[in-house]
């Protein structure tokens, strides 16, 4: 039965904290467009009433480093203390896509500087919680070398040095975990990236060997943070912790292009890349984003919900399911309203409109797992 042991709640709630830079070099921050930055507490407490007590959210980097070696933490504070307060646990991601301007990052300066700063955050967070810390090193690396190391959709938007800002970003993140620990040696890590799968259409068979190596090649950062490809980075074992999966409904595709729906008989279970991902590094295993747009919020927090259940009763060690993100947020590229959340967009007092089909469905699985587990243990 779904009973975390690393996380408070089985379901999380994941604040949208991109700070990337865009292809027009606009800056992004979702922490501020959502309105999160000033309403962190009302936030967290919209949480809590809706049974979710562990969130993914995010330290702006940008913000905090205003000079080399030089911290801001006032963008921060309020947010670490109003979790502290309302004693919610919080996955930090110390790194999501963004950085701050001036690094250089193909330079062994953006490691070194990444590794200052996990260190001080880590020393922070020390200082003013007694909690086990949890942090998200650099999120999505796969997706970032892909999205700015070869299609220049984001920082540092370049072309067809996808291989090369992998290798950066890995380096960065075990630079950031020795950090993090040398401050607080407790700290867990949750190394978040998508899983995915790709079939070789029905009409060329002879592309199925391209479709399987394109989606080997997803677990590529944890093989290379576990020292298991290209050991030269410094990965080792023990750096691994905690898998964190993302996966939507368009994480699976053909070869060459189309997304690969749920009725079709080339779609891939869930539960089955699940066993897959826990099958090769034998660590436990985060959902950490997963979600839905508009009508489809609940059809598929249902899906992932129950092809979660059914991996955890085959024996995979799934600690829980992030809804991600958790509010409604201003797209990336048009700033278009993207209604993915259970909560809405915030009023000038902080108070934001519930999705009530996403919170009555969410209500409802909490239940049926509640109930499975104490009928678990009264077997037992």
């Amino acid at each position: 039965m779904l009973t975390p042991t690393l996380f408070r709640s089985l379901f999380l709630g994941g604040f949208e904290c991109s700070t990337h830079r865009r292809h027009d070099g606009r800056r992004l921050d979702l922490i501020a467009a959502t309105g999160h930055d000033r309403w962190a507490a009302e936030d967290y407490r919209g949480m809590l009433r809706h049974g979710i007590r562990t969130v993914r959210d995010g330290v702006r980097w940008h913000l905090i480093e205003t000079a080399p070696g030089r911290y801001d933490w006032s963008s921060f504070l309020p947010m670490l203390r109003a979790a502290r307060e309302l004693d919610v646990q919080v996955i930090w991601d110390l790194c999501h896509y963004g950085f701050p301007d001036g690094i250089d990052v193909w330079r062994p300066q953006f490691v070194d500087r990444f590794a200052r700063f996990a260190g001080a955050v880590a020393r922070l967070v020390r200082e003013e919680t007694d909690a086990v810390p949890f942090f998200c090193p650099v999120n999505e690396i796969a997706y970032w070398s892909w999205a700015g190391g070869d299609r220049a959709m984001m920082n540092p938007n370049a072309e067809g040095r996808g291989w090369e800002l992998k290798h950066q970003l890995v380096r960065a993140a075990i630079a950031g975990i020795e950090a993090v620990r040398d401050a607080d040696p407790r700290a867990r890590f949750v190394h978040v990236d998508p899983v995915i799968h790709v079939a070789a259409r029905p009409e060329r068979p002879e592309d199925q060997g391209e479709a399987a190596a394109y989606t080997r090649a997803q677990y590529q950062s944890w093989d290379m943070t576990a020292g298991e490809l290209w050991p030269g980075l410094g990965g080792r074992p023990e750096l691994l912790d905690v898998i964190g999966v993302n996966h939507y409904s368009d994480n699976q595709w053909f070869l060459g292009g189309g997304t690969i729906g749920r009725g079709d008989p080339h779609h891939k279970p869930f539960r089955a890349i699940l066993a897959d991902v826990w099958e090769r590094f034998g660590r436990p295993i985060l959902v950490a984003e997963t979600g839905a747009e508009g009508d489809a919020r609940v059809p598929w927090l249902e899906y992932v919900t129950g092809e979660v259940l059914a991996a955890v009763e085959a024996g995979v060690p799934v600690e829980g399911i992030c809804l991600y993100p958790i509010l409604d947020y201003p797209g990336w590229a048009n700033e278009r309203h993207c209604p993915v959340g259970l909560l809405g967009y915030c009023g000038e007092d902080g108070q934001r409109p519930v999705h009530r089909p996403l919170a009555e469905a969410l209500r409802r699985l909490q239940h049926r797992i509640e109930t499975r587990r104490l009928q678990t243990l009264r077997v037992a």
